[in-house]
């Protein structure tokens, strides 16, 4: 098994940004981190709010931590708000169970890392971390 790697990481975040341009969307910060949960890369654009660094990081985080986007993780929220709870308290709030988060595999299914993206709404980050996944080969 492989982390995902710089160029690659690069290549999401610059496909995540176009898609938010394409869209019109307000600001938007990504991060890609590696199965590790290491930081790979990180772009925020200009007027991105100051928060959304910590923001995307923690959602990238919660998809890896959890193996599953953060779309799954919001809908369970309200189903076992204690475990949630528990969560928040074991990361020192370092995971934000809202879309946006998104693991990133490789053609058999193998988590490489995550993206994380905050500065919409949560569906359009999630939005643009899809489009940029589905844009990138992840076998070079």
């Amino acid at each position: 098994m492989t982390d995902i790697t710089l160029a690659q990481a690069t290549r999401i975040i610059d496909a995540a940004l176009s898609e938010a341009r394409k869209l019109n969307l307000h600001p938007i910060t990504v991060a890609v981190l590696d199965r590790g949960g290491h930081l790979t890369a990180l772009k925020r654009e200009e007027n991105s709010g100051n928060m959304r660094a910590e923001i995307a990081t923690a959602k990238a985080r919660g998809a890896l931590g959890l193996g599953q986007s953060t779309r799954v993780m919001s809908e369970r929220v309200g189903q076992v708000p204690h475990f949630f709870a528990a969560i928040a308290a074991l990361t020192d709030g370092n995971v934000v169970p809202v879309p946006g988060g998104v693991l990133i595999l490789d053609a058999v299914e193998r988590v490489l890392g995550a993206v994380g993206i905050s500065g919409d709404t949560a569906d359009n980050d999630e939005k643009c971390a899809l489009a940029a996944l589905a844009t990138i080969n992840l076998g070079e």
